[in-house]
């Protein structure tokens, strides 16, 4: 499917064997292209990095393999400069390629360089996990972390394509996984009923890792974001719903210090959170708390439980890229129905939160 972004629209790839494929599937890149640097981290190159470098040995590219940190570890400002020396060491150019080989946190730092590298160098995504290939992976936001908050540092940056193989799906850690049914549940809730209601219905496919039941829900997802991601590029206006859960989700990831939960456990906390505020400011009805529970429960995400002094999470929130004027939620009036709302009091905030298990 095609992400029809102005002047840079790009094709997702789905399905399996796509990475043994990938010379079927990539761009045509400039003449002069001659270099194509892999970023990944050692567990992903393991497995994955050989086929890929065949594909781009077909394409007439030299495969070049550099090795970050695993999962938000590779996302500082210090691997980035590791690799921004080792492109130039190999005396990259313009026309080489980057090519983000890994989970959300790759596609994210590897996306960073490859916007700043030159001012901007070829670039390709190959999400290896069910959070990159449904969500990171698209839509062209790259970034690193600061210590005072997620992202902070970056840059939108599209690719020249995305290729979403499900068959690294099938050896995704199980926690991984899970974390990554986070992000399918949030498209489901705003976006996409159907899909809400087969993951209510007959949940026991997905979880088995069904490769025909991956590929659907990834091209769902993939195709609510491409269409929103196509109206609003740079987060002016409807791409914000995209982020239903992450302004509690991205505080608790910083003051966890990146080690603790996962992306996708901190958005479960965050959507329970969401749910739970739209129901103390009579936004939504009575019951959507407890479809957010069913939901996440049924997905392996504890959604409840202790989190840090609320202090510390309103102080985080207000460091969040997306603070304007205010801290700036998601909130559904229904499922299928999200609104941003700029101004809820910060006593209901602080209720809410010391609710879902913050201390006072």
């Amino acid at each position: 499917m095609t992400v029809a972004v102005p002047g840079r629209s790009y094709d997702v790839v789905i399905g399996a064997g796509v990475i043994e494929a990938a010379a079927e599937h990539l761009p045509e890149f400039a003449a002069a292209a001659g270099q194509a640097f892999s970023v990944s981290d050692r567990t992903v190159a393991a497995d994955w990095y050989e086929p890929l470098g065949g594909a781009l040995r077909e394409r007439g590219l030299s495969p070049i393999l550099l090795t970050v940190p695993e999962g938000e570890d590779a996302k500082s400002l210090e691997v980035a400069q590791t690799l921004y020396h080792q492109l130039a060491i190999r005396q990259a150019h313009r026309d080489d390629v980057v090519i983000a080989l890994g989970g959300g946190a790759i596609g994210d730092l590897a996306g960073f360089v490859a916007a700043t590298y030159m001012r901007g160098v070829e670039f390709v995504q190959v999400p290896t996990t069910l959070t990159g290939q449904v969500d990171a992976a698209v839509g062209g936001k790259t970034a690193v972390n600061l210590p005072e908050g997620k992202n902070l540092v970056g840059a939108f940056y599209q690719p020249r394509c995305v290729l979403c193989d499900v068959d690294p799906l099938a050896s995704v850690p199980e926690r991984d996984f899970r974390s990554g049914l986070a992000e399918v549940a949030k498209y489901a809730l705003i976006l996409d009923a159907e899909l809400l209601d087969r993951l209510e219905r007959d949940l026991a496919p997905v979880l088995a890792r069904d490769p025909a039941v991956l590929e659907d829900v990834v091209a769902r997802c993939v195709r609510a974001k491409a269409a929103t991601v196509a109206t609003d590029e740079r987060d002016a206006g409807v791409r914000l719903l995209l982020n239903y859960g992450h302004t509690l989700g991205h505080a608790l990831e910083r003051l966890d210090a990146f080690s603790g939960r996962t992306h996708g456990e901190a958005i479960a906390v965050g959507m329970m959170f969401a749910a739970r505020l739209a129901e103390a400011t009579d936004l939504a009805r009575a019951g959507l708390v407890a479809r957010h529970s069913r939901l996440l429960a049924s997905l392996g995400l504890e959604p409840e439980g202790s989190l840090p002094d609320a202090d510390a999470i309103l102080d985080a929130m207000r460091m969040d890229k997306k603070f304007s004027a205010g801290i700036r939620f998601v909130l559904l009036e229904d499922v299928g129905r999200p609104r941003i709302v700029p101004d809820v009091p910060e006593d209901i905030v602080r209720t809410t939160l010391e609710a879902l298990g913050a201390g006072g």
